[in-house]
């Protein structure tokens, strides 16, 4: 690489192009050096006038630009001394105030597998395991980066990456990014990773070298002139073997119910996900004033907000869960679900025995009035299966995790013959997700379809006669 610079420098006027076939603008910077020529493409025209704009105002200001990338020695400058590690944490700042928390540690784990690939020298490389562990847990966590409690061969390790990591400016050069995004694609062991992750991975990656560019420490995102084979697409239906059916659900509950200490706590709080279709972390969210019930019969439950699980190292609060709008809702959405006679009954004696949490959640801790341990809810549900199913169902998928009690209580509405339209609107999807995930049940079994045409066939003949 030279440094030869040149202020002959003419900058010319964007250069839009609209693709065949689609509504989509592209937008192109143009620019010379000397006699060699320079461009570079923006998704808008917002980006592609910043960039131009610095490019003129440089040449104005008497810059010199160098002549073997285009760009103005102060530009050029801050993208080669900008380290991908210096910039990976900068990324994570930045977003992190907007995010789940969830969102906030999937950030981290893209990052940590993919800063491996953006090493500039391996000698004193630390454990690859403690690498991982110290991007993970402390350097792309804004809260803890630098927490006195940070272990001292944590701040060891985090030196040595910062000192041996490429400035994100090698990453215009296809044979630095194309390892990156490869090691997105496989998993520690060298299996292949499941499609959805990666493709949750490369869209995070995609979104850092857009702020690569807004830090004008890339002139565009390298990554769409890549050609890359997309992972095939993931399998979205339910596996039908994991959705247990009423009979197996009744004696799953009551061996949750028959657990010493915390499972009569913890009945209802599955029979919510079972009987209305709740998510965990809407039910562990539940309270009393969302509750519109009888003495018995049906009623009615109006969700408002979910505390998922993240850990406490990337929640604003401390806690174990965030607290969230409801899944793809905004916040103040309030989504019913139908009550059934049985989970009234379970609700009404949940609350005549444990009462509600001072701020009147219905399912907490034994000892904890704060929040309702995820470890608590996983032990209760692995009990529950290896007493209420054969030894040969325990060891399968079904019902597997707290969460498949929703697909079986899904399932049985649309089995049932509740309109799809109703459905969708109580398991809080769109229509298109409900048909895509709940296949199994909508398409039915081949013999009801078998008889459903023998029956049209019979009628046809019949009717010939």
């Amino acid at each position: 690489m030279t440094d030869e610079t040149s202020y002959d420098v003419q900058v010319f006027a964007l250069d839009p192009y609209a693709h065949k076939g689609s509504k989509k603008v592209t937008y192109w910077v143009r620019w010379r050096v000397t006699k060699k020529r320079f461009k570079s493409k923006y998704g808008t025209k917002a980006l592609a006038e910043a960039f131009r704009s610095n490019l003129i105002a440089a040449a104005r200001k008497g810059e010199a630009f160098r002549t073997f990338d285009g760009l103005p020695v102060s530009m050029a400058r801050q993208s080669d001394e900008m380290s991908w590690y210096q910039f990976a944490c900068a990324f994570v700042d930045m977003k992190w105030p907007h995010v789940a928390a969830t969102t906030r540690r999937t950030h981290a784990e893209a990052l940590t597998r993919a800063t491996p690939a953006m090493w500039s020298s391996t000698k004193g490389k630390p454990d690859d395991a403690l690498i991982r562990s110290a991007l993970t847990r402390w350097a792309f966590n804004t809260n803890r980066r630098d927490a006195a409690d940070m272990p001292e061969e944590v701040r060891r390790t985090l030196r040595w990456v910062e000192a041996n990591t490429l400035p994100v400016a090698s990453l215009r050069d296809p044979q630095v990014l194309r390892p990156l995004l490869d090691r997105l694609a496989v998993k520690l062991d060298g299996k292949p990773a499941a499609p959805s992750v990666v493709s949750r991975q490369r869209k995070i990656l995609g979104t850092a070298m857009e702020y690569a560019v807004e830090r004008k420490l890339l002139d565009s995102n390298p990554i769409p002139a890549l050609k890359w084979i997309a992972p095939r697409k993931t399998v979205q239906a339910v596996d039908q073997r994991r959705v247990a059916n009423p009979s197996q659900m009744r004696d799953l509950l009551e061996a949750v119910r028959l657990q010493k200490r915390s499972g009569p706590r913890l009945t209802a709080f599955f029979g919510c996900l079972y009987y209305a279709g709740m998510r965990p972390e809407e039910a562990v969210a539940l309270s009393k004033r969302q509750l519109s019930l009888p003495e018995e019969g049906w009623g009615e439950i109006h969700l408002e907000d979910a505390h998922p699980y993240a850990g406490k190292d990337w929640t604003d609060s401390g806690k174990n869960r965030d607290e969230r709008m409801l899944k793809q809702r905004d916040a103040g959405t309030i989504r019913p679900v139908p009550s059934p006679p049985e989970l009234t009954a379970l609700l009404h004696r949940h609350m005549r025995t444990y009462g509600t949490a001072r701020d009147g959640r219905l399912f907490r801790g034994e000892r904890n009035d704060d929040e309702l341990p995820k470890l608590t809810i996983l032990r209760a549900w692995r009990k529950a299966r290896e007493k209420a199913l054969p030894a040969e169902l325990a060891a399968s998928d079904l019902a597997a995790t707290p969460y498949d009690l929703r697909h079986a209580g899904i399932s049985l509405w649309l089995s049932s013959g509740v309109p799809p339209k109703q459905v969708a609107e109580w398991a809080g999807h769109s229509l298109e997700v409900l048909f895509r995930i709940y296949a199994h049940v909508l398409s039915g079994s081949n013999e009801a379809i078998r008889a459903l045409v023998e029956a049209g066939l019979k009628e046809a003949s019949d009717d010939a006669k």
